[in-house]
């Protein structure tokens, strides 16, 4: 990782972070939780090596970037995590009025669909992993909407009391929720019961060498989760905040890629929005869904080679 480039970038109040690499049309990479620019290291050096410009920030809460309130959740709405993006946008970008493309993964990848959905303008085409895009739902947060199918146990609920889970994982210890997180292959739902912590124990993830957890373990044992934990606390306050886009579609081309032992994948309702035309009807330039065999939540690190491949070509038509 050596010829990647790091630099530190005003943005939208917040001193951020920026690993980049590559020259050409600019690929903005959105990282998830429990993870980092790192998390897209592969993708990264892959998509340089062919006439790409490759920039991954570490988002708003998390590694290297600073300024955020770690205090105070409302901080970390969808309309901030957007706003550090076209701010960042606007100081990376060599001309503003030239679109990007944009890679999201988890979080990341909810983040892309809202980029996209308040300003296309910014965006040539999107490739989004994990979390599809879903249209707000009037009636329940999905805060509530997750507590109502899986109770007060599932780990979006149980990341809402600030202060509460942190405690927990500090018992743990960071790198054993930072190693139990990434291995995780189960479909079904995860929990962690109260004063229970994690209900399994994993081996590393085949896929992430010693020094790649060891690169993760020590950025989180400096800057905790409160960060990444914030943004499941501004679930319901981005709910709120969006309601001026209830019904909007995503009008952006895009490809979208899901790993088939993923659990968001597995959500109730989830397969068959995204396979029976209820994801088209928001998204009206969705051009690919792949489901990956075999392949878990991380998917852009666990099956790296194939999901490198999965954004080249995809660009490659713009």
């Amino acid at each position: 990782m050596e010829e990647i480039q790091h630099r530190t970038i005003p943005v939208n109040g917040l001193s951020m972070h920026v690993a980049e690499l590559g020259e050409g049309p600019l690929v903005l990479f959105l990282h998830g939780f429990p993870e980092l620019w790192y998390s897209w290291r592969h993708q990264m050096v892959f998509v340089a090596a062919r006439g790409y410009r490759a920039v991954a920030p570490d988002m708003r809460g998390y590694g290297d970037t600073t300024g955020a309130p770690l205090d105070d959740p409302s901080k970390f709405t969808m309309l901030h995590l957007v706003g550090d993006l076209i701010s960042l946008l606007d100081a990376v970008s060599p001309n503003g009025a030239d679109k990007v493309f944009v890679v999201g993964h988890d979080w990341g990848a909810l983040i892309a669909w809202h980029l996209c959905m308040y300003r296309p303008d910014r965006v040539k085409a999107l490739v989004n992993l994990s979390v599809a895009f879903f249209p707000r739902n009037p009636e329940m947060n999905p805060v509530e909407k997750m507590r109502s199918l899986y109770g007060e146990d599932h780990y979006i609920c149980r990341f809402q009391e600030p202060g509460d889970i942190e405690a927990e994982f500090e018992k743990i210890g960071v790198k054993e929720v930072v190693k139990n997180i990434l291995a995780f292959r189960n479909p079904a739902p995860l929990y962690f019961p109260k004063g229970k912590g994690f209900t399994y124990s994993a081996d590393r993830a085949p896929w992430l060498t010693e020094e790649e957890l060891d690169y993760y373990v020590t950025k989180f044992e400096k800057t905790g989760f409160t960060g990444g934990i914030n943004y499941y606390r501004a679930f319901g306050l981005s709910w709120e905040l969006n309601a001026p886009w209830a019904g909007a579609q995503v009008n952006v081309p895009t490809k979208f890629i899901v790993g088939e032992l993923d659990l968001v994948y597995h959500t109730p309702g989830t397969k068959d929005f995204i396979h029976k035309g209820g994801f088209k009807k928001f998204v009206p330039l969705l051009q690919e869904i792949v489901v990956l065999e075999g392949a878990a939540h991380f998917v852009n690190q666990e099956r790296a080679d194939e999901i490198n491949e999965h954004i080249y070509a995809f660009l490659q038509q713009f």
